[in-house]
């Protein structure tokens, strides 16, 4: 019973790092049209600026928000120099935004190195708790708290303020909304800079876990579109629900299947596309 509860654990911290990775995404498909498979890139980024920072004595959370602050200021660039030229291109957008993937790292490997480098949770968080005759780390609890946290904030964004009413809108059609007067090329930039800080934030607070290494983006962005299609498009509870699901499938399938773990994971994509492709929260 220990082991299990322990997998489950694993599963939803796990989770919380794909949710906060998931949840930005999925807005910046949602609001802007744009298939950014940029953002795993971002994901590692603000790993290594997280880790710099940190190294040179910087306070743990304030190099986690750094982290995602500099992924954010790199969002913005790229949406105000390529991305908004590319609405609707959907061709366009994958081959750009793959380009910037091996270009990120490759930059990664030059500035950082090519060996894995991992981060040190707060000493206060440094240790574990016994489960049965398991230990579980109290940072994988912290985790679990912060998307939590992170996740009601967007729910009540979305669903509770002007602003996320129009984000809504314009997911639902943005030439209508940009017709009622509306600047929806803020709305856009702002949700890119968003869905980046949220990018940049996860992968730091993932780094005592995963650690950071150049190559670290990709894998984790094909579990991000996981995510995203299991749980829908431009919805915060898909995102949480789609997020813990492939984050536990994924921890019981290293733990009792490791050489079919991705199999289990992509199994779940293969159904839901063939039976609910608009996700269990998504728009039709």
């Amino acid at each position: 019973m220990a082991e299990l509860v322990i997998h489950i654990l694993n599963g939803i911290s796990y989770g919380m790092i794909l949710f906060l990775l998931a949840s930005g995404l999925s807005f910046i498909i949602g609001v802007m049209g744009i298939l950014n498979l940029t953002h795993g890139s971002l994901y590692m980024i603000g790993a290594y600026v997280g880790l710099t920072l940190a190294g040179m004595g910087g306070n743990f959370w304030l190099a986690a928000l750094a982290g995602g602050v500099i992924t954010a200021v790199i969002g913005l660039i790229l949406e105000r120099t390529f991305f908004r030229f590319l609405y609707k291109q959907i061709n366009e957008q994958v081959l750009l935004t793959l380009g910037f993937v091996y270009i990120f790292s490759n930059l990664a490997l030059w500035v950082w190195g090519p060996f894995p480098k991992i981060a040190s949770a707060p000493t206060y968080l440094a240790h574990s708790i016994a489960i049965g005759s398991f230990s579980f780390p109290v940072y994988r609890f912290a985790l679990i708290v912060i998307g939590l946290i992170i996740g009601a904030g967007m729910w009540w964004f979305q669903e509770r303020t002007k602003i996320g009413a129009i984000v809504r809108a314009g997911m639902d059609d943005k030439e209508m909304t940009m017709g009622l007067g509306i600047n929806y090329g803020i709305i856009a930039s702002s949700t890119l800079c968003l869905g980046a800080f949220l990018g940049g934030l996860a992968g730091f607070l993932g780094a005592p876990i995963l650690g950071a290494q150049s190559d670290m983006g990709f894998p984790i962005l094909l579990l991000t579109l996981v995510v995203i299609v299991v749980g829908g498009e431009g919805s915060v509870e898909g995102a949480l629900v789609g997020a813990l699901l492939v984050g536990i499938i994924d921890a019981f399938g290293r733990a009792f299947f490791p050489d079919l773990a991705m199999f289990t994971v992509y199994a779940i994509l293969i159904a839901f596309l063939l039976v609910k492709p608009s996700g269990l929260f998504g728009r039709r």
